[in-house]
C-alpha cells in the first residue's frame, strides 16, 4: 500500500539513498510549487480588481455601519477562516475590527453537527449571533461545501452581506444567488489555492482598511 508521502513526495519512497540528489530533488520541488503559487496569486488577484473593489466597499460600509464580521470554512479553510477573523480582529496596523470564526469553537461545532447536522454547523451560529448589516466570509476550496453554502443561504435571509472565497472555477459558489461577491482562484490544486486565498484576504483586508481610512478623512 503507498504511503502518505507517496502523492507529494513519491521520490522519498524510491529507494534513494543518496542525500545530494534527494535534497537537490526536494529544493526543485519547492521552488517550483512557489512559482506556481507567486504567478497564480500574480494572475488571481490581477483578475479580482473590480470584485476587490466591489467587495471591500461593501464590506467597509458595513463595518462604518456597526456591522461584524463572521467567517468559516471546512477543514484547511477552517485555519483559513481563524486566519482571516484574526486579520480583522487584531490587525498588524490599522482599525480592528469586530470578527469572529464559526469554526474555531469545537465544542459548539460538534454539539451542532450532532445534534443537528453537520450541514447547519454555521448556519445555527448565524442565527445565534449574526444579524443584518453584518458579514459573512466562507471559505472552500471547491465552492460548493454544503454547509457553507447553507450558510450564506441563511445570511442573505438575515440581510448580511456575503463574501466567498472559491477555488476551481467556482463552483456554486459562483453562481449562487446568495453568495453577493465571490473570489475565485482559478486552480485544480487544493494547496496552491488555499495559499493563494491567504494572499486574497490579506489584499480584501488592505482594501477595507484603506475604504474606511478614505470615510474619515
Amino acid at each position: 500500500m503507498p504511503e502518505g508521502t507517496d502523492f507529494l513526495y513519491p521520490f522519498i519512497e524510491g529507494g534513494e539513498r543518496d542525500a545530494g540528489p534527494l535534497l537537490l530533488d526536494l529544493a526543485r520541488s519547492a521552488v517550483g510549487k512557489h512559482g506556481v503559487s507567486v504567478a497564480l496569486r500574480t494572475a488571481t488577484l490581477s483578475a479580482a480588481g473590480s470584485t476587490m473593489d466591489a467587495t471591500a466597499g461593501a464590506m467597509g460600509a458595513a463595518f462604518a455601519a456597526g456591522g461584524r464580521l463572521f467567517s468559516f470554512g471546512n477543514g484547511g479553510s477552517a485555519t483559513d477562516a481563524a486566519s482571516l477573523a484574526a486579520l480583522f480582529s487584531r490587525p498588524p496596523s490599522g482599525r480592528a475590527l469586530p470578527a469572529r470564526s464559526l469554526a474555531d469553537d469545537p465544542a459548539v461545532l460538534t454539539a451542532l453537527a450532532n445534534d443537528v447536522g453537520f450541514d447547519l454547523v454555521f448556519s445555527r451560529q448565524l442565527i445565534a449571533h449574526a444579524s443584518a448589516g453584518d458579514i459573512a466570509v466562507g471559505l472552500s476550496t471547491s465552492g460548493s461545501s454544503r454547509n457553507v453554502l447553507t450558510a450564506f443561504a441563511e445570511a442573505r435571509r438575515r440581510g448580511m452581506v456575503t463574501v466567498g472565497l472559491a477555488g476551481y472555477d467556482g463552483g456554486e459558489m459562483v453562481t449562487s444567488a446568495d453568495v453577493q461577491h465571490c473570489l475565485v482562484v482559478g486552480s485544480d490544486s487544493v494547496h496552491r489555492i488555499q495559499e493563494v486565498q491567504a494572499a486574497v484576504a490579506f489584499a480584501l483586508w488592505e482594501a477595507v482598511q484603506q475604504r474606511l481610512e478614505h470615510d474619515d478623512g
